[in-house]
């Protein structure tokens, strides 16, 4: 997933940075650092990590909790 494609999908679901951050567990500066692309300090790029693309999915699926299989 590229950082234009986190930050389109992030808008198609109408939430802020912080309210995405919120929703998938993880810091609003790192909501920053994914749409950005790259490092502040030093301009490395950034790889936005599986788990958190898979998290933004679940919830454009409508995904909130899960709790396994058949649960």
């Amino acid at each position: 997933m590229t950082p234009q494609e986190f930050q389109k999908t992030r808008e198609h679901l109408g939430l802020s940075q912080q309210k995405l951050a919120d929703a998938i567990g993880i810091s609003k500066s790192s909501v920053e650092l994914y749409e950005r692309g790259k490092r502040r300090d030093d301009g490395r790029p950034v790889e936005i990590p599986k788990t958190v693309a898979l998290a933004l999915a679940a919830l454009c699926l409508g995904i909130t909790d899960y709790h396994g299989p058949g649960a």
